[in-house]
């Protein structure tokens, strides 16, 4: 068989999807003795895991673990599976694990839970270690460094040895970045027997939310769930152009939502997308690139958006819910323009979609789509408002009802699964020739939906932790892998209930293993970037840094923008996400938002870390070093460097999306003013994304001109930040003198924040002008509602001089001091809506749109003539 005929090379794709397998879930295949303890230990992770972020510690008063002992057998428990699962040189000793291996997999193990084991005599000494304290942190350090180069490659691991070097040599470094340096005794200390470096937020984060998602999506996949999703989505839009391309967008976005990891998702998701890409017409390349692109954009979806999102919570200081309503709309936005550039690379391929058996008529379409949409409001309304009834009249008592409902919808939903045949595995060597028809499709797998609804319920309306959200959903999640093939074989009148238990309890521990083994990156990874995180406590780089990006950028915000998007890019080439997320929002983060608010612009801190992760992310796909391309081109057979190039041209359009919401925060559903609003703004960005995807694939209704993709551009532009040409014809502000903040106060409503210009000296001795946001409670009188806020002002001949900051007052978490000057207020004018320029930009959209179908017709009735 020829190497461009679908099927070839199918067992040299097969080893490399393993070997990516392999490297994602453990470096090593073991048999014997060591294969049961690298079974045994994760299996016990999982089980330690559970079990702190359930409720019954707190009920049987036994094994309670606060954060920190919680971290420390946390890392022991990952740093023991990276050395006896992880070689220490790759492709040597895979089958086996060398004596050594096993004495350091104990050394790093008793160094992590030396916390844990040593706590109570550690807190009696804070600062004033010993010895034999500073011996195991120097050697927890140096093994830390050693797991993570084994998990995760060198990358992470030189990053983090840079940093330590730079604490020891401050006073040697160049004066722009130097310090006074610290001792190797503070250097251990701080690192390592604190919670400030590698056991800080960082691996707390991933010690209390992320294993549990990260399990979850072990047991969803292991219980089936990953092949309905893949099955539904070929089903729904296989029979489109390009269906399967848009089938692997779709299935590889649901994967991804619940597997947290690019590179598991293509090698898992793409052994089927990419082959049947491949069949219907793609070239091997492109197959891969959209399998990439549609992977790494996983993680980006609510409500499960991998160990970055969580992290957020904690940097950014706000709830997972709203975390989830800043990230929903780009998210989804981004989906349907991946959808939409497959449909374009379909058409410029002439391609047809794969005809269904069954081929519904129009009305028949429609009224399905009705009665799907009708019957998803009347399930969200009746759980919603039904069960929050019941919240409402019963209280806590309420889960005693809550929960034998959702038993019952379990089990309707499982028995009604049994009256269709299971889902067929797919073999991708196959041709293409029918499609799964999609009523019995998507009714054999519905109740793989309710453990998402537990979860989203629980973190929503119950407003659980992102911890207890996740142990509720996961608990269910193992109740479902327990049960699913007993009830289905009770309800088919087969005689299997055993064999049923049987293989459900085979699939739990094998879930809770996988879930466990897949974390060992994580584990480490968050614990090496705990290093980063401590050196900027540890030396006050972080205040260093915004000079020096200050100075690079030449105080120009778009200018520091590509500059912190480049050190994403760079960094995510080797790094984890979330390492490459814990680097760079805490370098860069406060570096933007003091930079913004000095140029007048308030970036909402939200919007700074959500653009540090769009990057981090798309690094996976970035050549010359993108994983997630690597194992794309490794199953499609395509070359990775243009695999990678691809995918990227892909995912400029995720690209471009971090800038638009640093600079138009209703795309992060910041400041909208109502439902209209709402609709406006999801409009004009889902519209500016299709029009966007059309300009980078030169191609729209028929091949563009140059021209035409320069307006296409503009248009994207233009629909994506509408404020920026109409602030030139209709300022949105103007700033009045500081002295008149009294009277501006007094016409603001309650609750709304004012924008003010303030001046004075830090605390290191600088001269600083900046904006800030200041939200204003509702009080009596102006001087009363502005000492709510935590300021008091005195004016002094011409100038407004802040007499006094309130601890803890929102004008000090601000940043404004004692002696500063209020410059100026900056007052709201009243304008036309901006989103008036929306409708010149969709009125040359549509001349476009005409053009450019008229010249179709013409090459069409020119094809014709010339063929007849």
């Amino acid at each position: 068989m020829a190497n461009g005929e679908p099927g070839a090379n199918t067992n040299k794709e097969q080893a490399d999807v393993e070997q990516f397998l392999q490297t994602e879930s453990g470096g090593r295949a073991l048999t014997g003795p060591a294969a049961v303890i690298l079974f045994v230990v994760p299996l016990c992770w999982s089980l330690f895991q559970l079990w702190i972020a359930s409720p019954l510690p707190y009920v049987v008063e036994f094994g309670i673990f606060n954060s920190t002992e919680a971290r420390s057998i946390h890392l022991a428990f990952a740093s023991f599976l990276a050395f006896s699962a992880f070689p220490m040189i790759r492709g040597k000793h895979t089958n086996h694990v060398p004596v050594y291996d096993w004495v350091l997999a104990l050394a790093a193990a008793f160094a992590a839970s030396y916390l844990y084991l040593f706590y109570d005599q550690l807190a009696t000494r804070p600062g004033a270690p010993i010895t034999q304290d500073l011996v195991v942190a120097l050697g927890g350090l140096v093994l830390l460094l050693e797991a993570t180069r084994r998990a995760l490659g060198l990358p992470l691991t030189i990053v983090a040895a840079v940093f330590i070097v730079y604490s020891l040599a401050g006073p040697y470094m160049p004066d722009v970045i130097s310090h006074k340096g610290a001792s190797l005794e503070k250097l251990a200390s701080h690192q390592w027997l604190g919670t400030e470096g590698v056991f800080g937020v960082a691996l707390g984060v991933s010690t209390g939310f992320v294993f549990l998602f990260v399990l979850f999506g072990a047991l969803l996949e292991r219980a089936g769930a990953g092949h309905y999703f893949i099955q539904v989505a070929y089903a729904l839009l296989g029979h489109m152009r390009g269906g399967p391309a848009k089938a692997a967008v779709v299935s590889s976005g649901l994967s991804g939502v619940i597997s947290g990891s690019s590179i598991a998702n293509v090698v898992t998701t793409g052994t089927f997308t990419i082959p049947l890409m491949k069949r219907v017409g793609f070239p091997a390349t492109k197959a891969g690139a959209v399998e990439v692109a549609a992977s790494t954009n996983g993680q980006l979806t609510p409500p499960i958006m991998g160990a970055a999102a969580f992290l957020m919570v904690e940097y950014v200081g706000i709830s997972y819910i709203e975390v989830i309503k800043h990230a929903i709309l780009p998210a989804l936005i981004s989906y349907v323009a991946l959808i939409y550039i497959v449909h374009l690379e379909a058409c410029k391929l002439n391609m047809q979609g794969v005809e269904r058996l069954n081929r519904p008529s129009l009305a028949q379409r429609m009224l399905t789509w009705v009665v799907l949409l009708l019957g998803l409001c009347l399930l969200t309304f009746a759980v919603y408002y039904g069960i929050g009834w019941l919240k409402d009249v019963y209280g806590d008592k309420a889960i005693w009802l809550v929960g034998p409902m959702l038993f019952v919808a379990y089990v309707g939903l499982v028995w009604y699964a049994t009256r269709f045949p299971e889902l067929e595995e797919d073999d991708p060597s196959k041709a293409m020739a029918e499609l799964p028809p999609v009523g019995p499709t998507v009714k054999t797998g519905l109740y793989y939906l309710l453990p998402v609804v537990v979860l989203v319920w629980c973190l929503t309306v119950e407003r659980f932790s992102p911890q207890l959200s996740a142990f509720w959903a996961t608990m269910f999640m193992v109740f479902i892998i327990v049960t699913q093939r007993p009830i289905k074989a009770f309800f088919r009148g087969e005689n299997q209930l055993s064999q049923g238990l049987r293989e459900g309890g085979a699939d739990l521990f094998h879930s809770l293993v996988t879930g466990a083994r897949n974390m060992v990156g994580i584990g480490v990874a968050t614990a090496t970037a705990g290093i980063v995180v401590g050196t900027v406590t540890l030396t006050g780089i972080g205040l260093v840094m915004t000079q020096f990006v200050e100075f690079i950028s030449g105080g120009n915000l778009l200018a520091m923008l590509m500059f912190t998007a480049i050190i994403s890019l760079i960094l995510g080439m080797g790094l984890p996400t979330t390492a490459n997320y814990i680097v760079v929002s805490t370098l860069m983060a406060p570096v933007i938002v003091t930079l913004g608010a000095q140029n007048g612009l308030i970036v909402p801190l939200i919007a700074v870390h959500l653009f540090v992760f769009y990057f981090g992310i798309l690094a996976d796909d970035t050549p010359p070093v993108g994983l997630a391309a690597y194992a794309a081109a490794a199953i499609s057979g395509g070359d990775p460097i243009r695999t990678g190039i691809q995918g990227f041209t892909y995912d400029i359009r995720t690209a471009i999306l971090p800038f638009m919401f640093i600079f138009n925060t209703q795309l992060l559903l910041i400041g909208l003013s109502g439902w209209f609003d709402l609709l406006v703004t999801i409009f004009s960005a889902v519209t500016a994304m299709l029009v966007f995807s059309a300009a980078t694939q030169g191609y729209w209704f028929t091949r563009s001109k140059h021209w035409e993709t320069a307006l296409l551009l503009l248009i994207t532009f233009t629909l994506f930040r509408p404020g920026f040409w109409w602030d030139m014809i209709y300022p949105p502000t103007e700033n009045r003198p500081g002295t008149e903040i009294m009277q501006y106060v007094d016409r603001v409503p309650a609750d709304e924040p004012i924008v003010i210009q303030a001046s004075g000296m830090s605390l290191d001795g600088q001269d600083v002008s900046t904006f800030v946001e200041l939200p204003l409670p509702e009080g009596a009188t102006p001087e009363d509602r502005l000492m709510q806020a935590g300021l008091q002002l005195r004016q002094d001949e011409d100038r407004m001089v802040v007499d006094f900051v309130g601890f803890g007052s929102a004008a000090e978490d601000a940043g404004i001091y004692f002696d500063w000057t209020i410059d100026s207020v900056q007052v709201a004018l009243d304008r036309p809506p901006k989103e008036l320029m929306i409708i010149p930009a969709l009125l040359l959209l549509a001349v476009l749109a005409y053009g450019q179908i008229r010249r179709r017709s013409r090459e069409n009735g020119g094809s014709s003539a010339a063929v007849a």
